[in-house]
């Protein structure tokens, strides 16, 4: 769905809360506190809340939603979404403030709660070609941050950096999965967890590199590697799908976001994940699908 859609088809926001109604509730409207059917609409002037008899409290669509507790118009939520879904680079709180009008802090908490909600289920277990990389994420420093940031011409890299470290999992031509981690959290039996996690060990072939926290994955599952010292790929043996992903992921941090913390870091894997993985989607069935995740998200 374009911006143009979007907003031709939700030019009010009683529009977006009715489609967001006929979103959450598809089978009858359910009391979001008891899950009781009884339920009707108020008659009054407020004729967005509804009323359950049967706990006999009111409530709205967005109650129980990321969207709850918010006085933003549902309207802007779902333009703010569209334009999250279609920056595949991502989309600075800055930019998106100018863009729907509305405080730059106060987008910026949307946003986080849009992540999440990008973020609430587990995507199914990869399988066939699997490739599994580790990537390290900082900003791009500024002159103003230069005492904390690691990025230094003298700082270390690779490894023995500062930044935080991000382990990826890629099915070739299917799902990414990334975890946000720690450098004490590298080590095989951390590496060994997450495959067991996320992967399909009967029905995969893991590629990696030669980092040595991979020696012991041939215990699990098929596992072949590739000496990046010799060669970035010998025939079907490269992990170059995962650094693609990576180069896009850098890209957006450095070029949108450019200084990440670690405590939201995940939440901004969850947004590139989430639009990596319906990158062959029709971006209507992307939004409607968020939507729905909304309602699970806060």
């Amino acid at each position: 769905m374009n911006i143009f859609e979007l907003s031709r088809k939700f030019s009010t926001p009683e529009k977006a809360v009715k489609y967001f109604e006929s979103v959450r509730w598809k089978d009858g409207v359910t009391c979001p506190y008891c899950n009781s059917d009884k339920t009707c609409k108020h008659q009054e002037k407020e004729k967005k809340r509804w009323q359950c008899w049967n706990c006999h409290k009111s409530f709205s669509v967005t109650v129980g939603t990321i969207f709850h507790h918010s006085h933003i118009p549902l309207n802007k939520w779902f333009l703010l979404m569209a334009l999250m879904l279609n920056a595949k680079k991502g989309l600075s709180s800055c930019q998106a403030s100018r863009d729907i009008g509305i405080q730059q802090r106060t987008v910026w908490s949307m946003m986080h709660r849009i992540r999440k909600a990008m973020g609430t289920d587990q995507a199914q277990l990869l399988r066939d070609i699997v490739e599994m990389d580790e990537t390290y994420v900082g900003g791009k420093p500024r002159k103003s941050n230069n005492k904390d940031d690691d990025d230094k011409p003298s700082s270390p890299r690779g490894r023995g950096t500062k930044k935080t470290p991000v382990v990826g999992m890629i099915e070739r031509g299917g799902d990414v999965k990334t975890i946000a981690t720690s450098k004490f959290e590298l080590k095989g039996k951390d590496l060994k967890k997450l495959v067991r996690k996320h992967v399909d060990l009967e029905e995969t072939i893991l590629v990696t590199d030669e980092y040595k926290g991979y020696l012991g994955m041939g215990g699990l599952l098929a596992h072949l590697s590739v000496n990046h010292q010799k060669t970035f790929a010998e025939g079907d043996v490269h992990t170059n799908t995962i650094e693609s992903f990576w180069a896009i992921l850098k890209r957006g941090i450095i070029g949108q976001f450019h200084k990440v913390s670690k405590k939201y870091l995940q939440n901004y894997l969850h947004e590139f994940e989430y639009r990596y993985n319906r990158r062959n989607v029709d971006n209507s069935v992307t939004f409607e699908n968020l939507l729905g995740r909304a309602c699970y998200g806060k």
